[in-house]
């Protein structure tokens, strides 16, 4: 048996249907046709969502009513099924990738949408790896896994015409053909996909996502099945993160599948860089002699990095397979023709087909960053039975067809006439201008050069700056965190070039408020009317540490630290108020699902996160105050971490006492070195605090 839980598949599900869906405009009109009949929930992951994208089928426009435009057509959904709620998990992708994507996603899939459509930005991934599914599930009846986001620049017809008007993105520009393979599934399959999705979602904004199955049938208008009542494996890629175990299902599965070949392998992949693969088919070749395999890439890739990267690793790739090239291997591009012109189709489709037993359908690359850097998703059908094996023959056939401008039918007799050759029917068969074409690949970068730029655009494991500070300092670093250290010293440095900059721009003047404080200094009503400033002015935003200067400088260093102090918490506590009173619904608002992150960090660390964020006394109080309240952060976790972030800085600047004052606006060079061994003081004093608090809280809770 081929398809093995925990071995190189996550769950093996039934499907009561299941059909290969080919190219973007059969897609987009698949999916669309589905969320129309959802009825509870729709889910949505992927490596990229832009709001823009025109959600047609093949025609180039929609006759539903709804409007074409993914965020329009979703409004208009859920403002027609207000019980319908919209999950959108998008990749809180790498700077890298900003030009060529969504400029501001937030703003036009959160906050220009209904509050029933919810949009988090995954970034539950290690540093370095990226989250690469591309999956829908909809009332957990339906759902779709493949290739295809639904993003710009990923419509095409079946025709790959070199000239398409419908063919152009967002801003009217067009692009060139563009082919891709997405597959639909129902029953318990579909609902396994919908557990995947749900465990990304708790991953990524922490929600739970129950399970909601509609009373109608919401399988895709014009969509034939091309299997009944079948076994779907489903096998991932899923990095080492937060506690998580990686799953590398993805790459098991290639190799078992390699490894199960008889007659043909059929490959389309966008990149070609996994050595092992390549070493693993190399092998099988040798084992069997009638082992043909025909593999289907883009000629060029579109970015720089990628051209570089991918194009080096695919010439390592095809040197492996060398001494079958030609006869047993082909390794080819599909090239269109019309009117003088020849353009090349971008493959960006993630396929193996093997014999006629095996149909592989997903997200995973052939490259090192699929097998064990990224999250994946593929679906796994094996034949059990004639039926299925001519369906996967069917279905081969129609992806070749689809490169040389010929029907199924027409690639089966070409097959027939060929002794079942997939590598001489792919060399020879050309129709309506279309053709498989050899790639060639001339790298020119130097092996330094690739080595260099493989370990940041293909990884076979991600970066790891956890492993690596664990590994210098010793210990467990939780992934994308900054240590205390940096942050202290950070605050130090903010201090004293923030002393500079008020010698040059006053921002306040600490011997008014000196002088104010100091009239009031013989009166009883000293007490309420300091705490009451620092109250008032923490509110809208004065500087805090020049009323805890002042207050040092008016009452001395005990009575004024001790007013300050008792000031400063005043403050904090009723601007905490006020955010735990109106704050929550305007954060979530701003920050949609990703609160619910901030939220879960503070409350398992809530004394430390207070703390670090108290480390730069100068910060604005009522930002943080109004999101720790809106935060809910308890108010004993709150108000001890703001204690012990901002005792240091208080304990230094009333030992300083009356200089502090002068230091902040007319500082002299003594007055600037005297700041920064006080600094220097405060941050070991930080460090120190903190390192103690947070040793004694994570024993004690």
């Amino acid at each position: 048996m081929l398809l093995k839980p925990d071995h190189n598949v996550w769950r093996i599900a039934r499907a009561g249907r299941a059909a290969m869906l080919v190219d973007g405009a059969n897609y987009f009109a698949a999916v669309r046709s589905a969320m129309i009949k959802a009825e509870g929930s729709i889910l949505i992951a992927g490596w990229d969502i832009h709001s823009r994208t025109r959600l047609v089928g093949p025609s180039g426009r929609a006759d539903d009513g709804y409007p074409e435009t993914f965020a329009e057509f979703l409004v208009a959904l859920v403002t027609k099924k207000p019980q319908l709620v919209v999950r959108l998990l998008l990749w809180d992708f790498s700077v890298l990738y900003a030009a060529e994507r969504d400029p501001f996603p937030t703003a036009t899939l959160q906050w220009a949408t209904p509050p029933n459509i919810r949009f988090c930005l995954d970034d539950c991934v290690p540093v370095g790896s990226s989250q690469h599914q591309k999956l829908v599930a909809i009332d957990d009846q339906v759902a779709f896994s493949g290739g295809l986001d639904l993003t710009v620049r990923r419509w095409d017809t079946n025709a790959h015409a070199v000239d398409d008007p419908k063919r152009v993105d967002p801003a009217g520009k067009p692009y060139g053909p563009f082919h891709d393979v997405q597959m639909v599934v129902d029953g318990a399959a579909a609902e396994a996909l919908g557990d995947l999705l749900r465990a990304r979602w708790a991953c990524a904004a922490l929600e739970k996502v129950p399970v909601l199955k509609g009373a109608s049938d919401p399988w895709p208008d014009g969509v034939t099945p091309d299997f009944t009542d079948t076994d779907i494996g489903i096998a991932r890629t899923e990095p080492r993160f937060d506690g998580r175990e990686e799953a590398r299902e993805v790459e098991r599965l290639f190799f078992d599948a390699i490894d199960a070949a008889e007659r043909t392998i059929y490959i389309e992949n966008q990149f070609l860089t996994a050595l092992p693969v390549a070493q693993r088919l190399a092998e099988r070749l040798r084992e069997n002699p009638e082992l043909e395999v025909l593999i289907v890439s883009p000629q060029t890739h579109v970015s720089w990095l990628e051209a570089q990267s991918m194009r080096v690793g695919r010439a390592r790739f095809a040197a492996v397979l060398e001494e079958f090239m030609g006869e047993r291997v082909a390794l080819l591009h599909p090239e269109v023709e019309a009117h003088g012109r020849s353009v090349n189709t971008m493959v960006h489709a993630k396929v193996m087909i093997v014999d006629d037993r095996i149909l592989r359908i997903g997200s995973a690359n052939l490259n090192n960053r699929s097998m064990g850097t990224d999250t994946e998703c593929d679906l796994i059908v094996v034949a059990d039975g004639d039926d299925q094996r001519r369906s996967i023959r069917r279905l081969r056939d129609t992806l070749i067809g689809d490169h040389c401008g010929a029907s199924a039918g027409e690639v089966a007799q070409a097959l027939d006439a060929l002794d079942g050759s997939l590598v001489r029917v792919a060399r020879s068969l050309a129709r309506n201008g279309h053709r498989l074409a050899p790639i060639v690949d001339d790298p020119t970068l130097p092996r330094e050069a690739f080595t260099l730029i493989q370990n940041v655009a293909d990884p076979e494991q991600p970066i790891g700056a956890e492993e690596f500070v664990s590994n210098m300092f010793g210990g467990y670093v939780p992934a994308r965190n900054f240590s205390t250290v940096v942050k202290a010293i950070a605050a130090g440095l903010v201090i004293v070039a923030l002393a500079l900059v008020w010698h040059f721009v006053p921002l306040a003047d600490p011997q008014a408020v000196k002088a104010t404080f100091s009239q009031l200094s013989d009166s009883r009503w000293a007490p309420v009317a300091v705490i009451g400033a620092f109250v008032i002015a923490g509110s809208l935003m004065f500087p805090v540490t020049v009323l805890i200067a002042a207050t040092a400088a008016a009452f001395g260093p005990w009575l004024g630290f001790a007013y300050a102090a008792v000031g400063a918490l005043a403050s904090a506590l009723v601007t905490y108020g006020v955010g735990a009173a109106i704050g929550k619904r305007t954060m979530s608002d701003l920050l949609g699902p990703r609160l619910n992150r901030v939220r879960e960090k503070i409350a398992r660390r809530g004394v430390i996160s207070v703390a670090a964020i108290r480390l730069v006394p100068v910060a604005p109080f009522a930002v943080v105050n109004l999101a720790a309240g809106a935060s809910a952060i308890p108010v004993f976790d709150y108000m001890v971490g703001t204690v012990l972030g901002m005792l240091p800085g208080m304990v230094m600047i009333s030992a300083v006492g009356n200089q502090f004052a002068r230091i902040l606006t007319s500082p002299s060079p003594a007055d600037i070195m005297i700041l920064a061994v006080a600094v220097t003081a405060w941050v070991g004093l930080s460090i120190g605090v903190q390192a103690a608090v947070s040793r004694f809280w994570s024993g004690g809770r």
